[in-house]
């Protein structure tokens, strides 16, 4: 399985932006795809999740605010990220867990969130 993940830039407080997380190879088996962030000098944290059945589970730092979704026919998982904030600057990057268990990352795309 390979993920390529897009849509970060610069973007002010309060404003928003779409991430794209596309997946190729062997997609049927994925399971549940995340979205993670890891600020500079921080841990990284796990953003939103989706299962294979359209399960969908947030952090409760953007709770109310990001929505994860999925286009099948694209095999494309999105995160729209609305009323950013500083502390949502990060770098995102998605990951897929197969039903083997077996888990892959993409490269991240960079998120700043600054006037």
């Amino acid at each position: 399985v390979q993920l390529q993940a897009s849509g970060g830039g610069l973007v002010q407080p309060g404003g928003s932006l779409r991430l794209s997380c596309a997946a190729s190879g062997s997609i049927d088996s994925i399971n549940f795809i995340r979205w993670y962030r890891q600020a500079p000098g921080k841990q990284s944290e796990m953003v939103a999740s989706i299962t294979r059945i359209g399960v969908t589970r947030y952090a409760d730092s953007v709770k109310g605010r990001f929505t994860i979704s999925r286009d099948n026919a694209k095999s494309t998982v999105y995160l729209q990220m609305n009323s950013l904030k500083p502390e949502d600057t990060a770098l995102y990057y998605c990951n897929a867990t197969l039903r083997t268990g077996h888990s892959y990352s993409g490269q991240g795309t960079l998120v700043t969130v600054s006037s």
